[in-house]
C-alpha cells in the first residue's frame, strides 16, 4: 500500500504523481475552455500543441527523479487533459481527499483510480456534493490548513470558482486539529490578469517560513496583511500583476531549499537564490498558457 503523509507545501518530497499530457484533447473549443487564459490563448492561435505539452512535462519529471523522487503518472485517458493533477485529489497528513470538482473536468479522476486504489481505505476520505473544491485552493502549512474559496454570489457567478464556502466548512470538520485560515480570491471569467483562478496562482509558501504573495490575487486586503504579519514583510517575495499573469507563485519546492521554477521567470529565480534558495530551472511556459504551473501539475503523496 502507499504510503501517504503531507505536513507542509515544502518538507523532502519523497513521492508524487505528476500529470501527462498524452492525448490531451488538443485545442478545445472555447466553450470547453474553463478559464480565461486558456481562452486568450484559443482565439489567438496559440494554444499549446501536445509534442510541447509532453516535452515539459518530461522535463520535470527528469528534475524529480533526479532529487530521488518516486513520481507515479495517471493512467493515459484519450482526448482528457490530465496535466493538473494537482486539482483532482490532495493529501492532508495521512488521508487522501477526493473533492467535487468542476464538472467538465470529472473524467480526470478516472486517470488516478489504480494510484488511489493502493491507499489504505481507512486513509481515502470522500466530499459530500455540497462541498466543491480543486486542490489549488487547498495548502496545509504546519499548523495552519490555508484554503481559497468563494463566498456564494462568486461561486454561483464565475465558471473559474472552484472552491465554496461548503468546502472550507467540510475540512474544518474532517481536520479539527488544523487551524483553517480562508481566503477569498478575486475571479474573472474574462480577464486572466484579475483571475486568481487558485490559491496558488496568487500565493505560495517556500522554505522554512517564507512565501511568493500577489497582493492583487485577494479580494479582502486584510488577507494580504494577514499573511504579510504571519510570514514577515522580509521573507515575502512580492509579485506584480503580470508575473501573477505569468504564474510565478505556482513554482513547487521538492525540499526546503530546493524549489523547481520556470527558466523565464528571471527576477524571481534570482531572488530566491538571494536567499539561498537552489532553483531548479525548466521551461514549462506552454504549459502556463492554461493558466497551470509546476504546482498544478503534482500531487505530492509523500513529504518527510
Amino acid at each position: 500500500m502507499l504510503n501517504i503523509d503531507i505536513k507542509n507545501e515544502t518538507g523532502r518530497l519523497k513521492s508524487v504523481i505528476l500529470g501527462i499530457a498524452d492525448s490531451f484533447g488538443g485545442t478545445p473549443d472555447p466553450e470547453w475552455a474553463y478559464d480565461p487564459k486558456s481562452k486568450e490563448h484559443i482565439f489567438n492561435g496559440t494554444f499549446p500543441k501536445e509534442a510541447d505539452l509532453k516535452a515539459e512535462m518530461e522535463g520535470f519529471a527528469e528534475v524529480l527523479k533526479k532529487h530521488d523522487v518516486e513520481v507515479y503518472r495517471p493512467q493515459n485517458i484519450e482526448n482528457c487533459n490530465q496535466i493538473f493533477s494537482r486539482d483532482i485529489g490532495f493529501v492532508i497528513d495521512n488521508k487522501f481527499v477526493r473533492p467535487n470538482i468542476l464538472e467538465k473536468r470529472t473524467r480526470e479522476l478516472e486517470g488516478i483510480d489504480c494510484i488511489v486504489d493502493q491507499i489504505v481505505p481507512d486513509s481515502l476520505i470522500e466530499v459530500p456534493e455540497i462541498a466543491r473544491m480543486e486542490g489549488g485552493d487547498v495548502m496545509p502549512w504546519n499548523e495552519f490548513l490555508f484554503i481559497g474559496y468563494s463566498e456564494e454570489e462568486d461561486f454561483n457567478r464565475y465558471e473559474v470558482s472552484r472552491t465554496n464556502k461548503a468546502a472550507v466548512d467540510f475540512l474544518k470538520e474532517a481536520f479539527p486539529g488544523r487551524e483553517v485560515k480562508a481566503f477569498e480570491l478575486n475571479k474573472s471569467d474574462t480577464d486572466p490578469k484579475e483571475n486568481a483562478l487558485h490559491l496558488d496562482c496568487c500565493f505560495q509558501p517556500v522554505g522554512d517560513h517564507q512565501a511568493i504573495v500577489y497582493k492583487g490575487g485577494f479580494k479582502k486586503v486584510e488577507d494580504y496583511h494577514f499573511l504579510m504579519d504571519y510570514f514577515g514583510s522580509d521573507n515575502v517575495i512580492e509579485i506584480d500583476r503580470e508575473e501573477m499573469y505569468n504564474m510565478c507563485s505556482n513554482v513547487f519546492s521538492i525540499s526546503p531549499s530546493i524549489v523547481v521554477s520556470e527558466r523565464n521567470f528571471t527576477r524571481l529565480n534570482n531572488e530566491l537564490r538571494d536567499r539561498g534558495f537552489t532553483v531548479e530551472e525548466i521551461q514549462y511556459s506552454e504549459c502556463a498558457k492554461m493558466e497551470g504551473l509546476l504546482r498544478c501539475s503534482t500531487l505530492p503523496l509523500l513529504r518527510l
